[in-house]
């Protein structure tokens, strides 16, 4: 199953990157995604920074720590 969704302040979770995609879902700003396999096995699909996005590639490990952005681990 696959969630989707922008991290909350306080979450926190780490895993792989499967996937990633961009798009401008509101016709005039760009955001950027990746599709992350969790830790337990779940894929979400979360939406991250750009330059996180530029810099990270599929089979790179990603960390979100509580009251924190994404980062590549």
């Amino acid at each position: 199953m696959m969630k989707s969704s922008k991290s909350g302040h306080d979450d926190a979770w780490e895993g792989v990157v499967v996937g990633k995609s961009r798009g401008m879902l509101d016709g005039s700003n760009m955001y950027h995604f990746v599709e992350v396999r969790l830790t337990d096995g779940d894929v979400t699909k979360v939406r991250i920074d750009r330059r996180l996005w530029k810099s990270i590639e599929i089979d790179d490990r990603i960390v979100k720590e509580p009251g924190s952005d994404p980062v590549k681990g």
